[in-house]
């Protein structure tokens, strides 16, 4: 008798410590997700802030350079694709091709030295690279998290959890390819 109810409280605790690793690891995984979902909302508030802020920029630069309607037009292009862009990957593209467009406006900007001296001007500048700086930092923090919940989904014991509860992989906030190349300095 005693050795039935041995055996009966061990199988008992056992049964106990995998529901607990269960549980566990469950609230671990939703843990990491919502530190995913919060990471791109971080993004994402960036983005907005940046696209609010292009109009004023294109309208400043346009009062100066009248004849770059075609660049102008590009700007805004690439404001409306990165406001309804949905997923990572749409942002990351989105994303690329708007800083790749105020780029080519700053870079405008240079030939215009009473431009580059309005107050206006210089101060839209300033906002827009500390909402840069913001969007790296927001960047890097997503992509974290991402890395340790794509870790904890794929290692064991954690897939157990992570595939009977459907938890699967998610996407990088990837550079574009033309961001990654070496910045060419003239003298």
């Amino acid at each position: 008798m005693l050795c039935l109810e041995i055996i009966f409280f061990g199988l008992l605790a056992f049964l106990g410590i995998i529901l607990l690793f269960f549980l566990f690891t469950y609230n671990y995984l939703i843990t990491l997700r919502n530190r995913i979902d919060n990471a791109w909302s971080q993004i994402d508030v960036q983005l907005k802030k940046r696209a609010d802020l292009v109009p004023n920029l294109v309208e400043t630069v346009k009062g100066y350079a009248k004849h770059e309607k075609e660049l102008f037009n590009e700007v805004t292009r690439a404001r409306a694709a990165s406001i309804s862009a949905n997923t990572v990957a749409e942002k990351a593209q989105a994303d690329n091709m708007l800083s790749q467009t105020l780029k080519s406006l700053f870079a405008v900007a240079e030939n215009y030295p009473t431009l580059k001296a309005n107050e206006n001007f210089r101060l839209l500048q300033e906002e827009l690279s500390g909402i840069e700086n913001k969007i790296a930092y927001a960047r890097q923090f997503y992509n974290d998290n991402v890395l340790a919940y794509n870790i904890a989904i794929q290692s064991v014991p954690t897939n157990i959890v992570a595939g009977m509860f459907g938890f699967t992989a998610r996407e990088f906030f990837k550079v574009a390819e033309e961001e990654r190349q070496n910045v060419k300095v003239k003298f």
